[in-house]
């Protein structure tokens, strides 16, 4: 029942560290994946990623407006590593150079079977940067991924009905 309302959970790992962050939405992942790739529309309803341009093939760079809660606004330019429609997002971004601070981003859409799905949003966290921000970035990150599932779920909950 936790991920009905959402759940955030960071673990860690060795010099690596994972975000979670998961909601059930009332939907098919068909839907789900129409809202979550519509990026023209971001700027609409996402209080997290404020705007996404590029396009969505793999090995594809995007340029990306976050703005994660009670911290500052930043663009990155990650590469788009997995396409999977209606199933997975993926995309791997740097702080200005490799081993700096690296975030692999992903989106999933899980299919319950039973008209809803979980989405579960994530990022696994490296670098020499990492123990320096780590408690910050994980508190306005995790709140930001928060925001955002439940933004998304309320856009495709309500928007397609």
């Amino acid at each position: 029942m936790e991920a009905e309302h959402g759940s955030i959970h960071y673990s860690k790992s060795g010099r690596t560290g994972k975000l979670d962050s998961t909601i059930t939405i009332h939907a098919s992942p068909e839907k789900i994946w129409a809202v979550l790739t519509d990026f023209d529309k971001y700027p609409q309803w996402n209080p997290f990623i404020k705007k996404i341009q590029g396009v969505i093939c793999e090995g594809s760079r995007l340029t990306i407006s976050l703005e994660p809660p009670g911290s500052f606004g930043m663009n990155i330019k990650p590469v788009l590593l997995m396409v999977n429609p209606c199933n997975e997002l993926r995309w791997l971004g740097h702080f200005l150079f490799p081993g700096i601070l690296d975030g692999e981003h992903v989106f999933e859409i899980l299919d319950k079977g039973d008209g809803t799905c979980l989405f579960i949003q994530r990022e696994y966290f490296s670098g020499f940067l990492l123990p320096l921000i780590e408690k910050m970035m994980m508190k306005s990150t995790g709140e930001g991924f928060f925001q955002m599932n439940e933004a998304l779920r309320d856009r495709v909950e309500y928007s397609f009905h």
